[in-house]
């Protein structure tokens, strides 16, 4: 019989199932599939759960160093800190989810992302939110930017898990396609880390938490493995919604059964995309055993749901609990202790199986490994053509800036560049104490470790406009600025996560961003000694065919030895030497000054040396543990005019500047984004100590002028008043943002 006449079309396409994955789902199976196992092949071998595009390509980074104590593999990697101590942490996306109901679509995607870590056994420490928006000159795009930072701030703020940093960013090509990444960070013990397995035939699977429902259903396969149309309507049920007080309790009674009832269970599981279905089989099938469960066990809070129902709900807020045998009463106590709702709803076998039973009724029997074997994808990509002619374009065939304080101004109201005030003040950022460096004050979040000496540093960036016009050396800046973010505050980078925003990797010029992108971050991760401990993939960010700009976004961690020797961007006091550390070309390429003010992403991006930058970091971290510097801020959008700018406004002190003024234009050296370099500021009884330790490291030093004055100045190009340019600064994104309508 010919397999294609078996399941309609119709059906294949809600479960996101090609007819030649069906045609494989048949021969392996030897048997036709019943509705239940459709449902849960389409969720297993979506690209969401499946990665059958990117996993071969994500083989390419480097996982592992001594620090390391749980790479890629589990709900969120793990390394060591020091005494004892380690860090948990990993990014997700929810982006389809927040263009269809940006509130909800955010807030559960705060919640997922806080699951991964507390199944860790780690206590959630912060949250960082990596956004990425169309211009704020339509009602639509402002309704998603203020829902997407609500939903994030109400559940952030009412499971008391600081929102301390991330990173914000608008481009035409995000119009239709809004990308929510969070970061979530936790701290534990290297005797309280826990992994999600099931070992002993026998022991009983528990399920904790808010009760089933319909929400959710096809989120994985439907919605995060697709390319959203125009009609999101229609998609709105496939959008889960959370509830996070039930979430802090769950975070509450998980680590108390670590850390009292340990002996008791052999695993954690968060139910996250494909719920019940992905729990269970990724469990068995990294375990190599076998699940009996029965649906009808089940809790719901919603009447006649089916077994193929329960199975791919995605209702949130949501544990799978593996306990031993004989012990579920106890495990159980633990929860109705916190007023949680548990389950027995099946048991570990030996057989390999996955079994769903429904009563007496079998809908589903399947090898484990079946589901978690999803085909994969090496594709041959095709470099695009338009790249070249990109590439081509010259900046200096723009007429020269006939205004370069009215150009500063321009970046510095740019939404890319202006404070984010707006979006992290709605966040509490010093609920648990351990903000060091809040929102807006550094180039990364800086939070202590109570009882000991150290802090760590936090950070997340990606320049899409880099990405698109050369993924590989955009990809490999991606990690080199997130990393430089740390560093700037005096801080070892140490790892990173990461989430991978593509189009359509069906289309072999979005497949070939994706491959180009990953190998650039990988030699770049190798080159900085940073591994990939955790992440994630989002690809088909695409509406009605125009896909989103390639952005791979980087989550970085760097540690404090001693948290007093921390650094912040703002200039501290009068008479303070300023300096550059690290010298670059002065290319206008890719940079946000041709975006901003001549509507052009094109040319050639600044040459990036790995070697150069590693040294730049060694250099920051070693000047900050010396006590060498009072700030430091990082060359990033808008190039050192902008870096010095920022620096002097955080401070509300000016500085007065002379730079060599070579015979590039000055707009070039003013706003040139080349990379590997840093403003520091410093006493000035520092500087022979900081030129000696600028040689060792190999790093170029220049001393370019003086804190001081109510005056940002350089040369005879710039003059403009701090105060000035930081009421353009710190409420232009306000502005934007202001005239919020109704859902359109």
């Amino acid at each position: 019989m010919n397999v294609t006449t078996l399941l309609a079309p119709a059906i294949l396409d809600m479960v996101a199932l090609s007819i030649d994955e069906y045609r494989l789902i048949v021969e392996r199976l030897g048997r036709t599939p019943t509705g239940v196992e459709i449902g849960m092949f389409g969720s297993m071998w979506s690209e969401h759960c499946g990665y059958k595009n990117s996993k071969p390509l994500l083989r390419l980074f480097p996982t592992q160093a001594p620090w390391v104590l749980q790479g890629p593999g589990e709900n969120a990697g793990v390394v060591d800190i020091g005494d004892g101590l380690a860090i948990a942490m990993k990014m997700e996306s929810h982006n389809h989810p927040s263009a269809v109901e940006p509130h909800e679509g955010a807030a559960t995607g705060v919640g997922g992302i806080i699951r991964d870590i507390f199944t860790m056994g780690a206590r959630p420490i912060a949250i960082l939110d990596a956004l990425r928006f169309g211009p704020l000159d339509s009602a639509r795009n402002r309704y998603l930017f203020q829902g997407v930072v609500g939903g994030i701030s109400a559940y952030g703020n009412c499971i008391g898990v600081p929102t301390v940093g991330g990173d914000i960013s608008f481009a035409e090509c995000y119009r239709g396609n809004p990308l929510v990444n969070v970061m979530a960070v936790g701290l534990l013990r290297h005797d309280d880390l826990i992994r999600a397995t099931a070992t002993g035939a026998g022991d009983v699977l528990i399920l904790v938490g808010s009760d089933t429902g319909r929400d959710g259903i096809h989120g994985a396969s439907g919605l995060a493995s697709r390319e959203l149309s125009a009609e999101r309507e229609e998609q709105r049920p496939t959008v889960q919604v959370g509830n996070p007080f039930i979430e802090k309790l769950l975070i509450e009674a998980c680590l108390e059964l670590l850390r009292d009832g340990r002996h008791h269970i052999v695993g954690l599981q968060d139910l996250g995309a494909a719920g019940i279905t992905s729990a269970v089989v990724e469990v068995a099938a990294k375990s190599g055993t076998g699940v009996e469960i029965d649906v009808a066990k089940v809790a719901r809070r919603e009447s006649g749901m089916s077994a193929y129902e329960v199975m791919l709900s995605e209702s949130q807020e949501r544990m799978l609990v593996i306990a031993r045998a004989g012990h579920e009463s106890v495990v159980r106590a633990i929860f109705d202790k916190w007023e949680l709702h548990s389950d027995v709803i099946g048991l570990v076998t030996s057989d390999g199986i996955v079994c769903v039973r429904d009563g007496d009724v079998v809908e589903c029997e399947v090898p484990a490994k079946l589901f978690a074997e999803a085909p994969t994808h090496r594709r041959q990509g095709v470099r695009p053509i338009v790249l070249d002619r990109l590439a081509s374009f010259d900046p200096e065939s723009l007429a020269p800036e006939p205004d370069l304080n009215a150009a500063l101004a321009t970046l510095l109201a740019h939404p890319d560049v202006a404070s984010k005030r707006s979006v992290y003040r709605q966040y509490d950022h010093t609920v648990q104490t351990n903000t060091l460096v809040a929102p807006g004050d550094g180039d990364a979040a800086v939070l202590r470790i109570k009882g000991t000496r150290r802090a760590v540093a936090l950070s997340t960036d990606c320049t899409s406009r880099y990405c698109q016009l050369d993924p590989r050396a955009g990809g490999a800046i991606a990690v080199a600025e997130a990393c430089r973010n740390v560093a700037s505050s005096g801080a070892r980078p140490i790892a990173i996560t990461d989430c991978l925003n593509f189009g359509n990797p069906e289309k072999l010029e979005i497949y070939y961003q994706l491959e180009e992108a990953i190998s650039g971050m990988a030699d770049a991760c190798r080159a900085l000694s940073v591994p990939v401990i955790s992440g994630n993939v989002s690809l088909y960010n695409e509406t009605d065919g125009t896909p989103i700009y390639p952005t791979p976004m980087v989550g970085a961690l760097g540690l404090i030895d001693d948290a007093d020797s921390r650094l912040t961007a703002g200039f501290r006091a009068e008479g303070h030497v300023v300096a550059v550390v690290g010298s670059a070309e002065a290319s206008l390429g890719g940079s946000l000054y041709l975006a901003a003010i001549h509507g052009v992403v094109a040319g050639r991006l600044p040459h990036f040396d790995a070697q150069a930058e590693a040294a730049l970091h060694a250099f920051l971290v070693a000047a900050a543990g010396e006590r060498l510097l009072m700030s430091c801020h990082d060359l990033s959008d808008g190039g050192f005019a902008v870096a010095l700018a920022e620096s002097a406004i955080i401070g509300r002190i000016g500085c007065n500047c002379d730079v060599v003024a070579s015979d590039r234009r000055p707009e070039a050296i003013l706003f040139s984004e080349g990379q590997s370099r840093a403003v520091v500021s410093f006493e000035a009884a520092a500087l022979p100590a900081l030129r000696d330790l600028a040689t060792r490291h190999g790093v170029p030093f220049q001393t370019i002028g003086a804190v001081g004055g109510k005056n940002i100045r350089v040369n005879s190009w710039i003059d403009i008043a701090v105060d000035s340019a930081h009421d353009t600064w710190a409420y232009a994104l306000e502005r934007a943002a202001a005239d919020v309508e109704s859902r359109p």
